[in-house]
């Protein structure tokens, strides 16, 4: 059987490493490319498409604007995760609000009902390093999780084929649940 291959941008993570062997554990077979480097198509030859985080500007259109147009041409699912889920909800109009500092493990709430929640409970601990939260889902998304200091720590567009994660979901028990389910959106 052939492992579908998931196409991972590497927006500059510090945990790349991980969230390959991540999504390779679930079944998957992963290609990093850098941010600079996405393809303008995806040919037939990914099955979905995961965006890391982040520490460059999720403002910088310019910069961005390969990835997004990818994102929304490509009709494979796409997740974004930390970073790369703001990069995505930028780009939709979305604004970002410092917060205070997070590192470690938090609780947050999400829609159990949403595919990308099947294999965890209604509240999920999934790690956070960052200050920049979204407050609301730009229009044509919806939040699907929320936590103390963000209202929007989950997202997912109206069509269910864009999903992000303020966490970094390639650390902790259930981030690796959550990434599952994501992993049977594209099998």
């Amino acid at each position: 059987m052939t492992r579908p291959r998931v196409l991972v941008v590497n927006n500059g993570t510090l945990s790349l490493k991980q969230l390959r062997s991540r999504l390779e554990e679930l079944g998957s077979q992963t290609e990093a490319v850098d941010v600079s480097s996405v393809p303008a198509r995806l040919g037939g030859r990914y099955r979905a498409i995961v965006l890391s985080g982040t520490k460059v500007r999720a403002y910088d259109r310019d910069y961005y604007k390969p990835l997004i147009d990818l994102v929304r041409s490509a009709d494979v699912p796409v997740l974004g995760i930390c970073g790369g889920m703001q990069i995505i909800a930028v780009a939709a109009g979305g604004h970002l609000a410092e917060g205070p500092q997070r590192v470690g493990g938090y609780e947050a709430q999400v829609d159990t009902e949403e595919p990308l929640f099947t294999y965890v409970k209604p509240t999920v601990t999934v790690f956070h390093r960052h200050t920049l939260y979204l407050r609301d889902a730009p229009p044509g998304f919806r939040s699907i999780g929320r936590s103390a200091h963000a209202p929007v720590e989950f997202l997912r567009s109206d069509d269910g084929r864009i999903l992000g994660s303020q966490a970094h979901l390639e650390f902790r028990k259930d981030g690796l649940e959550i990434l599952r389910g994501f992993a049977q959106l594209y099998r």
